[in-house]
């Protein structure tokens, strides 16, 4: 986009200064923002690295009998542990819509209670636990990545009105002002050339007359 060229008269002196008010009102908008959006992904964080303790602590869990799934003919354990659907919905934090986890849904697990040793419902129950909590870390990751990208742009604009826009239009109104003062001195100037002109003129023609 080709950047505009100011004229220096009154009219476009009033268009920049309106423009550095516009500028200056929205800057501390802009700041607000930003502060939000960086306060809300420090909460989210906070919530990821929860969540992720939470997903290893119950990998550890698992882990200590892990080796007796191969004992179980005929029950396929990630299948019944695989999720069938990841409920979320959209809420907004600090102005970015970003998903938040709601619930999971696990298939049916047709299995026989009797026929099967105890361990295999805590087994399923964990496994489960580990995917519903990895889908929720999924979430948060998810919720980190917009509010990032967002703060990336509120920071871009932030920076653009803070070192491009505002100073580039304080500049503009002081040259403005320089302009508009050069072209009144310059017009009190030719002003006073053309009254000594005048003035001499008529000297001339009463000097004229007199002599008549």
């Amino acid at each position: 986009m080709a950047k505009r060229k100011i004229k220096f008269t009154r009219t476009e002196l009033k268009h920049q200064r309106d423009a550095l008010a516009r500028f200056k009102r929205y800057l501390p908008t802009l700041k607000l923002k930003q502060q939000q959006v960086q306060a809300s992904i420090v909460q989210t964080r906070q919530m990821f690295r929860k969540m992720q303790a939470a997903v290893d602590e119950t990998k550890r869990t698992i882990s200590a009998y892990e080796g007796l799934f191969n004992n179980v003919a005929g029950l396929n354990f990630k299948k019944l542990a695989a999720p069938d659907k990841v409920k979320t919905k959209i809420h907004s934090i600090a102005g970015v819509y970003v998903p938040q986890f709601e619930n999971i849904v696990f298939p049916h697990a047709d299995y026989s209670l009797f026929g099967t040793a105890p361990w295999v419902d805590r087994a399923l129950a964990d496994l489960r636990k580990l995917n519903s909590r990895k889908a929720e870390l999924d979430v948060l990751q998810k919720c980190l990545d917009l509010l990032e990208a967002e703060l990336k742009k509120v920071m871009q604009r932030v920076n653009l009105f803070e070192k491009v826009m505002i100073p580039n239009t304080l500049e503009n109104i002081r040259r403005i002002r320089i302009a508009l003062g050069d072209q009144m001195t310059a017009g009190v100037a030719r002003a006073k050339i053309a009254k000594a002109k005048l003035e001499q003129k008529e000297h001339a023609d009463s000097v004229e007359a007199a002599a008549v």
